[in-house]
């Protein structure tokens, strides 16, 4: 070997140990508690944007919320999310994992081949849905409340509200589980951005002869991931909310996503698109620091297991 290919050699990055599905199962579950307890404030402002019109925006929704019902205000419906984000974000990744076995080439990270993690991205979405869209579902009906006007005392008292009100049964599913095909639709177009955003993001943020980023490279990875993860799917989310929310949803919106949007479009023309993206602000305000815990709480949580042996 000549001595300008060791040197060549000498300056390649190791190669990174290949992450188990069991690695991405736990360290998404670890990066999906960091992600709720450092976004939930701003998604209940968001929430709130979305299903009231009292508000004039993001500050004035927050202020408001504060003043009504104090700093917990903000946190109300954060039982629902913790109860199945862990699970949850632990699926999310372990999908991620799957899809990329099934998407993506050997070659795919290394030559960023962006439209196969895309589709190993959106893959998780079959995996989180299942157990999200109950939770969105008890989350959003939990974080319109306001004041005087709280009528459930938390996630489980409004699902036995719910469960009863409609009879039970294969009823009692369908209204827990208001809004899935609106989750399952969000989800994968957002998780094909997301992951494809940061592992590219990563690569670029990685130096010469090192196996990952720095911590602070992997805050700003996540953190950009997770705002390009939310520029596409907030207007999927807005349909989401209304179909979650409204007490006469089968009846005003009997085809789903396709009649909230005809409503929307009925009122504001085309201003429709406009209308899809209020709460704006407020997602992009929690979307870096949320998803910027997120991933290094992931990354940690894999770089631990490898030290412990735990593959």
């Amino acid at each position: 070997m000549s001595a300008p290919e060791i040197a060549s050699d000498a300056r390649a990055a190791p190669k990174p140990k290949s992450q188990s599905l069991a690695q991405s199962f736990v360290s998404g579950g670890v990066g999906g508690m960091c992600l709720v307890f450092t976004g939930h404030p701003l998604d209940t402002v968001k929430v709130k944007l979305q299903t009231g019109t009292q508000y004039k925006g993001t500050f004035d929704c927050l202020s408001k919320t504060i003043a009504t019902d104090g700093f917990k205000g903000l946190y109300r419906g954060m039982a629902a999310p913790i109860w199945g984000v862990t699970p949850m974000y632990a699926l999310c990744f372990f999908g991620y994992g799957i899809g990329k076995k099934v998407f993506c080439e050997e070659d795919a990270f290394d030559k960023l081949k962006l439209h196969q993690i895309a589709a190993a991205g959106a893959t998780s979405a079959l995996f989180t849905t299942p157990i999200l869209a109950p939770g969105e579902r008890l989350k959003c009906m939990l974080q319109i409340q306001s004041g005087d006007q709280q009528k459930f005392k938390g996630p489980v008292d409004l699902g036995k509200h719910l469960w009863k009100e409609a009879g039970g049964g294969m009823a009692g599913l369908r209204t827990v589980n208001r809004g899935f095909g609106a989750t399952l639709t969000r989800d994968s177009v957002a998780s094909a951005f997301y992951f494809s955003t940061y592992e590219y993001l990563k690569k670029m943020s990685t130096p010469e002869g090192a196996d990952g980023p720095s911590a602070l490279s992997t805050v700003f990875c996540g953190g950009i991931a997770g705002i390009f993860n939310w520029a596409f799917a907030i207007p999927f989310d807005n349909l989401k909310s209304k179909i979650q929310t409204d007490p006469d949803t089968f009846k005003r919106y009997p085809n789903g996503m396709r009649s909230v949007a005809a409503e929307m479009y009925a009122q504001h023309g085309m201003g429709a698109l406009t209308a899809m993206y209020r709460g704006f602000s407020a997602v992009m305000l929690r979307a870096f620091p949320a998803n910027a815990a997120c991933f290094l709480g992931v990354e940690y949580t894999v770089k631990f297991c490898n030290n412990m042996g735990f593959h």
